[in-house]
């Protein structure tokens, strides 16, 4: 058991202890927590810096509002509804369109209003939020997926995860649904982590149950070599976070939208591990090449990915 310690060790294996304990606690003042926490937070802090995200349609916190859901839904065809305080994927709804009077999931499952209502009352009452405390829905505009994925997804939408330390990129890796994760790029769920090179934005191979995989398994497409579009501006975007939150340790998922391009979804001050296990690599020793270059005096947001890019590229 210790010689296996040691030799994670040397190869910057990043425990969840050690994360906790070096990196969010050191990194991320609690008091801001809530910026990330709260996503409607989020959204309001990325639109008023300029940060392109999905469209809020509207905000649900009251039974009143739930009895007029259909009038509220009325002018859209296609949306997302998520609990402003979930986590983990837990309580979203995506409606791809609306069948006469019933809302048909992306997945194909038609819902009728009551359906959509008693759904929105449990969220409302804290079913799906950390903690479980009350909560508020909010509705936004459905991200429809970026080509480059249709062929290694199943029904969702993938999403970019980029880890940031002091507003550098640290660790990236495209988050794919699948059969068993429900359509939802929650690892957790069953989804696919795929690692991707800093430098160039290909994908490197990916990880399945803590399986490592080259194929998806429900389209039997490659994941290997991909080349995600926009990479430059997804990184710069994912470093902009730092100064947008003031979070020094952060996980930033951005979702690729056909016609909007990179959306930034959401912000995480909490981020998993398995991404080294996507990236096929342990990320502190990238943390520590960040912490060292961070000490020489803060740098522009191009600066830091810039660096980045060029010390943890694979190329």
């Amino acid at each position: 058991m210790i010689s296996r310690y040691l030799r994670l060790q040397e190869r910057g294996i990043l425990s969840i202890n050690r994360r906790n304990a070096d990196f969010v606690s050191r990194y991320n003042a609690r008091r801001l927590f809530p910026l990330v926490d709260d996503k409607l937070k989020t959204k309001r802090l990325a639109i008023d810096a300029g940060i392109a995200v999905p469209e809020l349609y509207e905000i649900i916190e009251t039974e009143y509002q739930i009895k007029q859901i259909d009038k509220l839904l009325k002018p859209y065809k296609d949306f997302v509804i998520k609990p402003a305080h979930g986590a983990g994927g837990d309580g979203i709804i995506v409606i791809a369109d609306k069948v006469f009077d019933q809302y048909r999931e992306i997945n194909g499952k038609l819902n009728t209003s009551y359906d959509i209502s008693y759904h929105l009352s449990r969220l409302l009452s804290g079913a799906y939020s950390l903690g479980g405390h009350s909560d508020y829905a909010i509705i936004e505009h459905r991200v429809v997926v970026d080509s480059v994925f249709k062929a290694v997804s199943y029904e969702g939408i993938p999403d970019i995860r980029v880890i940031t330390l002091l507003g550098y990129p640290a660790m990236a890796m495209v988050r794919l649904p699948t059969r068993l994760s429900g359509g939802k790029a929650n690892l957790h769920q069953g989804a696919i982590g795929v690692g991707v090179d800093l430098a160039t934005g290909k994908t490197l191979g990916g990880v399945f149950h803590n399986d490592v995989i080259a194929y998806h398994p429900d389209t039997l497409a490659s994941i290997v070599n991909i080349t995600v579009p926009y990479w430059d501006t997804i990184l710069n975007l994912a470093a902009r976070c730092y100064e947008l939150t003031g979070l020094g340790y952060l996980g930033v998922d951005i979702v690729l939208d056909e016609k909007e391009g990179p959306l930034m979804l959401e912000l995480n001050a909490r981020p998993g591990l398995n991404i080294q296990i996507a990236n096929r690599e342990g990320a502190l020793l990238r943390y520590r090449a960040i912490e060292e270059q961070a000490a020489r005096g803060m740098e522009s947001v191009a600066a830091r990915v810039a660096f980045s890019q060029a010390m943890f590229g694979r190329s």
